[in-house]
């Protein structure tokens, strides 16, 4: 029986630090499975275990505290990468054995699939076939899990998982990309293949009354993959992107950066029904020395970050309606200064 579920959504274009908030929760927290809910192997989720840098797929990053991962059904696999990425962990002394699992009717992404999108040059995709096993699933042509037998090991069943066990099931659900990159909220067509939203999560098998808390993650600026035009010609941007590393874990693409955009922000984050909000990478901006965003379409500048961050917090939490935790009397709003960790989370 499920006692509740959590869920991890970026209510930016991706790319936000995911990885290290559901290594923090699952770290300080008694969930007994970690749930990736969207997306595929053209996500990846970098995170620093025993001083590494490790950079996870398609497997959940609950998998770093021991806590049972599952590639649910709103996903789509590539299972040569699977395989990859369970010997990648195993090679960092991560434990997978009996720990990871995926759900039988998860769609699986094929050679074809990733010779299709690699001739891709209008939205600049990554190339890994995700669009393409997505649009089969819809189509009802698919192969899903369940047919392949080298997964047999690893399938599971999310009913009978998380609804007839005899011991009580809390659930962290981690997503992939982010909200600006929604198949239907995100600025078309220049998005993913899937739904980048908290709503998503219940698609596995979780019914909507057991969303507990919605953990909504940012960056103090904003960044993007794609063939859109999203960087301004200003050095300022190239100094962001160099101090922040802001290179795709999965492609190794360099990401086009901008000042935070507070009012698409706020939306994303009622759109998902936050209870709270991390926003990490401000050591960036405090790195660099200068400090801006948008706010009702016009450029607020700050002097320090101290301003700054003051600023997203009276706004948000005026605007947010959903902002507030009535299950504990922690803050909700977290600023993170830190690459490796979410302080105080």
């Amino acid at each position: 029986m499920i006692e509740y579920a959590d869920v991890i959504v970026d209510v930016r274009a991706g790319d936000c630090g995911k990885g290290k908030v559901s290594v923090a929760l699952t770290k300080s927290n008694k969930y007994t499975h970690c749930l990736r809910f969207s997306g595929s192997n053209n996500a990846g989720h970098t995170i620093y275990h025993n001083n590494k840098k490790i950079i996870g797929h398609a497997i959940p990053m609950g998998i770093v505290n021991g806590v049972k991962s599952i590639i649910g059904c709103g996903c789509v696999l590539n299972v040569e990468q699977f395989f990859k990425e369970i010997k990648e962990l195993e090679l960092n002394g991560i434990k997978t054995e009996g720990l990871v699992f995926v759900s039988k009717n998860t769609h699986i992404i094929t050679q074809q699939h990733i010779d299709e999108d690699s001739k891709d040059t209008k939205i600049g995709t990554t190339k890994k076939g995700n669009g393409q096993a997505y649009r089969d699933k819809y189509d009802r042509k698919g192969l899903r899990a369940q047919d392949v037998p080298e997964l047999k090991p690893y399938l599971i069943d999310l009913y009978e998982e998380f609804h007839t066990s005899d011991t009580k099931v809390r659930i962290l659900c981690e997503g992939a990309q982010g909200f600006e990159l929604d198949i239907d909220w995100g600025d078309y067509p220049y998005v993913t293949s899937s739904h980048c939203n908290a709503g998503s999560a219940t698609l596995n098998a979780i019914p909507p009354k057991k969303i507990r808390n919605v953990y909504a993650v940012a960056k103090l600026y904003d960044t993007y993959v794609g063939n859109k035009k999203f960087q301004p010609n200003e050095p300022i941007f190239d100094q962001i992107a160099i101090a922040g590393n802001e290179f795709g874990s999965t492609t190794g693409r360099k990401r086009q950066c901008n000042w935070l955009n507070l009012d698409s922000m706020i939306r994303a984050i009622n759109h998902n029904g936050a209870t709270h909000l991390i926003v990490n990478k401000c050591d960036i901006l405090k790195q660099i020395g200068q400090y801006a965003l948008f706010y009702r379409n016009k450029l607020v500048e700050f002097k320090d970050i101290n301003s700054m961050t003051k600023m997203i917090s009276s706004i948000v939490e005026t605007d947010c309606e959903y902002l507030s935790n009535n299950h504990t009397h922690k803050p909700t709003i977290f600023f993170s200064f830190s690459p490796e960790i979410v302080e105080n989370l």
